[in-house]
């Protein structure tokens, strides 16, 4: 991934309450619209004047405690029946009242981009269902961003609980909507979520100082960075540095030199510009350069369009993109990954010619646009399609930008602004939706999320605290021969720590990605199988929760016998014909595409070629596409190897 600050809030070193308390005060989860937990003993905590008598009135019962020397109390509420919505009064010196509870089950969603994601990046694949979404029975705690370089923090600097509708639930994680709505229908009871997730992040930020003593280099790193002086020297430098370059770029822009018809204009002479064709990246069509390059199509419109409201979408663009139609400013978007959807007012399209231009601005790698993604011009039911032919010239040349430090990412630091403030509020689980950040070192991901999970379950005083979590989606181009694949070792990694670590669960998503984006937009599917696991690991159902995982093989002369846990009423090969994507190899470890086929609950897997052979791998690649071993559950395979 490439990264971009525009990805993130700013960064927070909030610590600790203040010294002295005018008054009682709450944390920020515990407040109006919260979900709390049934079944179990929900602590309830805040800040006073130290040695200051509290009195907490709830369900008709009332409890008591005193702040202790560093202004804190606590008590305990004992289990709860679901229900609400409930009130609560907090009394002191002062008084406060808590609305609009409701017990149920609250659920951590945590991770990267691909948990953070809102319903509003796929509002419109599930227009439908954000129509339906009201529901004061399904709410949402979004933790804002925040840092912290000096330890754990003691609350978050903001959020509140909402409950879903259709304009509300656009800021949910789409994945934990998803699996919210699911849990809801099947029981009956509120859901409470808190999103806690940061695109780009990864696992060894979630991890509290102590966790981190077990991997010394990030441990050195975390001591690194809580020196303010090292932080502030750094940031100033990455400042001055990210400001001359942009600065450069806009003086030496000729798209914009004074004295001149600015290249977005409609009447521009175009003949010097050169052929560009869109999907595609201007490296592969005769242009290596970063900077900014300038893009432009005349565009032949209906009558019947013109004159009407529109939505010009234009796939996904390396890096950032300002529009123009017509010569009128119609959008812009500052990093790679959002789908270019801009909605047009009516007065932009007028019938017959119109001129499309877009300027990029591309810092390192390649820029351009990404392949296989939509490029049309829509109005009144009709579209006009972008793909194919434009104009291209360069604008400005720079050299590479380098990428800025993402504090945000650093060891321990997710931990202590965003989980340390969370804990111990009462939860049913977690799911987890992370791993692409760790796939340049795959290899170490088993022992940090074993170490993570261990770490939550501490704070969190549950040692039994399902952890559900979505092993990585395929992703990239396809390959046509069997190789090695750092995304397939942080799959193995994920599948392993089933295994290393109880009360977890998985679910596999390796048919649910696109190659060509980092955050498929199927997060139904992915909240659906999710939902499944903790039904299974949290509330004890005896399902089909996870598609086929790798228990084992025999060696007989040429073939291999594997053998399968969790398999779903039967092992069948997704719309029947041949399985795909095994790969054997003898002691030469020269892989090669093998045939395989069902035999009962096992699969056997050969290859003429490979008379002696000592390895199975299955689906291993970045985006192993046609992988289609599934249980009659339904559900995927996880992909695995035989040779670690």
């Amino acid at each position: 991934m490439k990264p971009t600050t525009l990805l993130f809030a700013a960064g927070s070193l909030l610590l600790s309450p203040p010294a002295a308390h005018a008054a009682v005060r709450l944390p920020r989860l515990i407040s109006d619209g919260m979900v709390l937990q049934r079944g179990a003993a929900v602590p309830v905590w805040g800040w006073a004047d130290r040695g200051e008598a509290v009195t907490l009135s709830f369900q008709g019962k009332t409890y008591r405690a005193t702040a202790g020397q560093d202004g804190k109390w606590h008590v305990q509420l004992p289990a709860l029946k679901p229900g609400g919505p409930y009130s609560m009064s907090i009394k002191a010196s002062n008084q406060l009242e808590v609305k609009d509870i409701l017990v149920g089950d609250v659920w951590l969603c945590s991770g990267q981009s691909n948990m953070e994601l809102p319903m509003a990046r796929v509002k419109d694949k599930y227009p439908e269902v954000i129509a339906q979404s009201a529901n004061a029975q399904i709410r949402q705690f979004d933790a804002p961003t925040r840092y912290s370089f000096r330890g754990p923090a003691a609350d978050l600097p903001s959020g509140r609980w909402t409950a879903a509708d259709p304009k509300s639930v656009l800021q949910f994680t789409a994945v934990g909507y998803f699996f919210a709505r699911e849990l809801h229908a099947r029981y009956k009871v509120p859901i409470g979520l808190i999103r806690a997730a940061v695109g780009g992040s990864p696992a060894e930020s979630w991890l509290s100082a102590e966790a981190l003593k077990a991997f010394p280099p990030y441990e050195q790193r975390a001591r690194q960075i809580k020196d303010s002086l090292y932080v502030e020297g750094i940031r100033q430098q990455e400042r001055a540095r990210d400001q001359a370059w942009y600065r450069q770029l806009r003086q030496q822009d000729q798209g914009f030199s004074k004295g001149q018809t600015p290249w977005y204009a409609p009447g521009l002479d175009v003949s010097g510009w050169q052929p560009f064709t869109v999907p595609g990246y201007w490296a592969n069509q005769g242009l290596a350069a970063n900077g900014v390059v300038w893009l432009r199509k005349e565009i032949e419109v209906p009558a019947a369009m013109a004159g009407q409201p529109a939505r010009l979408e234009l796939g996904t663009i390396v890096d950032a993109d300002s529009v123009y139609l017509n010569g009128q400013f119609v959008g812009t978007t500052g990093y790679q990954y959002p789908p270019r959807k801009y909605d047009l007012p009516a007065t932009v399209l007028k019938a017959g010619k119109n001129v499309l231009v877009v300027r990029v601005i591309n810092s390192a790698g390649r820029g351009g646009f990404t392949p296989d993604k939509t490029y049309e011009l829509q109005a009144a039911g009709q579209k006009v399609d972008l793909r194919g032919p434009w104009l291209m010239r360069l604008g400005a040349r720079m050299e590479p930008l380098g990428g800025p430090t993402f504090w945000q990412w650093q060891p321990g630091v997710l931990y202590n602004g965003m989980v340390a403030p969370l804990a111990p509020y009462a939860v049913k689980g977690v799911i987890w939706y992370q791993g692409e950040a760790n796939t340049k070192a795959p290899k170490e991901y088993l022992p940090l999320m074993s170490s993570l999970i261990g770490d939550w379950r501490r704070a969190w005083q549950q040692p039994q605290l399902p952890f559900l979590y979505v092993q990585l989606a395929n992703f990239m181009a396809v390959k046509e021969q069997p190789t090695e694949s750092s995304w397939a070792e942080l799959r193995d990694q994920q599948r392993r720590t089933l295994a290393a670590v109880p009360r977890t669960g998985m679910a596999v998503a390796i048919d649910l990605g696109e190659w060509n984006d980092i955050h498929p937009l199927d997060k139904q599917t992915v909240g659906h199988r999710l939902a499944l696991q903790a039904e299974r690991e949290a509330y004890g159902e005896k399902i089909a929760a996870s598609g086929p995982l790798y228990q084992g093989m025999n060696i007989s002369g040429n073939k291999v016998t594997l053998r399968f846990s969790e398999l779903g009423g039967g092992l069948v090969a997704k719309g029947g014909g041949a399985l795909k994507h095994f790969a054997i190899a003898g002691p030469d470890q020269q892989w090669q595409w093998a045939q395989a086929r069902i035999e009962g609950d096992k699969v056997v897997v050969w290859h003429e070629q490979v008379p002696s052979p000592v390895a199975v791998r299955y689906a291993w690649a970045d985006n192993p596409e046609g992988a289609n071993l599934y249980n009659k559950a339904g559900l995927p395979a996880s992909p695995f190897r035989t040779d670690f």
